[in-house]
């Protein structure tokens, strides 16, 4: 399956166009909720920077030429009845441009308006190719005609304010050819690989094998599934500054980073077919592990953030990857993560619980990665039952690795504290009929509409089952056509872009998915599911979705969507499989459902 293909088709609008192991893209997107009119070349070096500025034009006038983009994941292209400009990624770091009938002008977006800013623009007479030095990037954008000629070259050598740039073009409406490089101070120059086709081609095979390893069981039945795969091989980023390793940034549109949760989504959708890079998504925040035990609340090209954290679900996280995983880990690198995972659980249990208390707490709502969730409106520093239930469920994995490992001492420690946090979550948390949130310096408590509440369902079988009833039944109150609302949408605090006081989100509905099929209750579990599944494959893979409508919300290009999908998909494929090779399955699943 790994012969040339296309890919699927999608609009450069919601989702950028680039490739694996780039960190630039092309896309209209030139800042947060900001598209512009052309396409830009936008690098993710030292943030969010569009660098130059794509305008197809009209060679016999000069004007703007009327084009429709098309995309796949091997070629972007500006067609137009007289012919076209095509893009394709040669490396991750080179885009091969070709225009037949068109002519297209690249210009600098930022003026050189101080020494310290903008873009400065000169012919290199070593490499024979213009030069674009991005300061904001701290890049150079190389541009190397291959053939056809440059029409104008404006603003070489200029300092100030003005136009900076060239047009690319052919003499009677012939074909044009060229290079555009992103490089540090200098290199050779530039020698091409093969013909505009074979990049494409080569570009199309790389994609498809990527899909093919990480969606063999996609069918017409999970249409969304090459789509998905394609948002995921296009936002990873090679290893450069504080990214220590292959990176799935969130989006290659402004959401460009590797925050301490989100990344755990990604690395468990890779896992089966793409494990080095799975097991570098899950290590790359632990690389940045503080003195305290800490992880970053984020990480990206040139900056590491500490002034939050993100929920401890890398228990729960690490549990499934180890059996998605298709080679168990050696006990080497086993080892490694104990002592890591361990010391990201003791800054719970020391940092994270006041003097006396047995339950640890979250000092903000963006500790809890439901940054604005209702859940936080009384106060913001809160002992709640989702962070009681991730951190035991974080504790019971620990004890398993130290039982790998040897370690019966520690996994006995472990496990009874797994226990005597579980015991006061029911105790001080769980009235009989909801999980409550209690102030950290008194005995108030509170309940919400949120769906952060209901979180606990994670712990799946290690629920008593008159609990895991209730909240299952609790849940189903949040399920609209589309999915999960993470405020239920009767409540008056419900907004519909609300983020996370309405919309649906890919992680909470992974999350309690596993939970209500972990504890029996299948048939909500699959409702949940498909109905997340049919959101992505009608609204794309947005941050979030408006739950009453399905519209798709905010970044429109992110990752753990389309890693979610990817997840339930594949579990859904393989069900779809057993049934058919075994009927009693469907019977099965339906005598251990206990309705809410």
């Amino acid at each position: 399956m790994t012969a040339a293909r296309s890919g699927p088709a999608f609009s450069v609008h919601d989702i950028p166009f680039s490739t694996h192991g780039s960190w630039f893209d092309l896309s209209p997107v030139v800042a947060e909720k900001t598209y512009a009119e052309d396409l830009h070349l936008v690098s993710h070096q030292n943030g969010m920077h569009a660098v130059l500025r794509f305008v197809p034009l009209d060679p016999t006038t000069g004007d703007r030429a009327e084009t429709r983009v098309e995309t796949t994941p091997s070629l972007l292209r500006w067609a137009h009845r007289g012919g076209g400009i095509g893009c394709a990624y040669e490396s991750p770091d080179t885009v091969r441009l070709r225009g037949e009938g068109l002519a297209l002008r690249i210009t600098a977006v930022a003026e050189s308006l101080t020494p310290f800013t903008g873009t400065y623009f000169h012919h290199d007479p070593v490499a024979g190719a213009h030069v674009f030095t991005s300061y904001e990037t701290g890049r150079r954008y190389r541009i190397t005609v291959l053939s056809g000629s440059l029409a104008e070259v404006s603003g070489s050598q200029a300092l100030g304010s003005g136009n900076r740039g060239l047009m690319l073009t052919a003499d009677g409406g012939g074909v044009w050819e060229a290079a555009v490089e992103e490089l540090d101070s200098a290199r050779h120059p530039y020698t091409s690989s093969g013909t505009f086709g074979r990049v494409v081609k080569a570009a199309e095979r790389a994609f498809a094998t990527f899909a093919d390893a990480v969606a063999p069981w996609r069918s017409s039945d999970t249409p969304a599934a090459e789509l998905a795969a394609y948002v995921l091989w296009s936002a990873t980023v090679r290893p450069a500054s504080l990214v220590t390793r292959p990176a799935v940034l969130m989006s290659k549109h402004w959401m460009d980073k590797v925050w301490s949760w989100d990344h755990c989504f990604n690395a468990l959708a890779l896992a089966p077919g793409a494990p080095a890079l799975a097991r570098d998504q899950f290590s790359l925040p632990f690389d940045h592990q503080d003195e305290s035990g800490a992880l970053p609340d984020s990480v990206t090209h040139s900056e590491v953030l500490y002034n939050f954290v993100k929920p401890p679900i890398h228990g729960w996280t690490l549990g499934h990857l180890r059996r998605r995983l298709p080679d168990p880990l050696d006990p080497t690198d086993i080892s490694v993560i104990y002592r890591r995972l361990a010391r990201w659980t003791d800054f719970w249990l020391t940092s994270r619980r006041a003097p006396g208390a047995t339950l640890p707490h979250y000092q903000h709502g963006n500790d809890s990665g439901w940054d604005n969730a209702t859940t936080f409106d009384p106060e913001r520093v809160v002992v709640s039952a989702d962070l009681a239930a991730f951190l035991i469920l974080q504790l019971r994995e620990l004890a398993a690795l130290a039982t790998g490992l040897g370690l019966p001492d520690a996994a006995r420690r472990w496990t009874r504290t797994a226990e005597t946090t579980q015991a006061a979550m029911l105790d001080e948390l769980w009235t009989g009929e909801r999980f409550v949130a209690r102030s950290v310096d008194g005995s108030e408590t509170w309940s919400t509409s949120s769906l952060l509440d209901l979180m606990p369902m994670v712990l799946g079988e290690h629920l008593p089952e008159a609990v895991s009833t209730v909240l299952a039944a609790r849940i189903e109150a949040h399920l609209t056509p589309y999915g999960l609302a993470t405020e239920l949408p009767t409540s008056p605090h419900y907004r519909s872009d609300g983020y996370w006081r309405g919309p649906i989100w890919a992680p909470a509905t992974v999350l309690i998915e596993d939970g209500l099929r972990r504890s029996g209750h299948q048939r909500l579990a699959d409702e949940i599911s498909a109905r997340f599944r049919i959101l992505c494959e009608t609204h794309g893979f947005a941050e979030n979705f408006d739950a009453l409508t399905g519209t798709g919300l905010r970044d429109r290009a992110y990752t753990w969507t389309a890693a979610g999908y990817l997840l339930l998909a594949e579990a859904h494929a393989l069900r779809a499989t057993a049934v058919a090779s075994r009927p009693e399955t469907l019977i099965e699943q339906q005598a251990t459902y206990r309705a809410p």
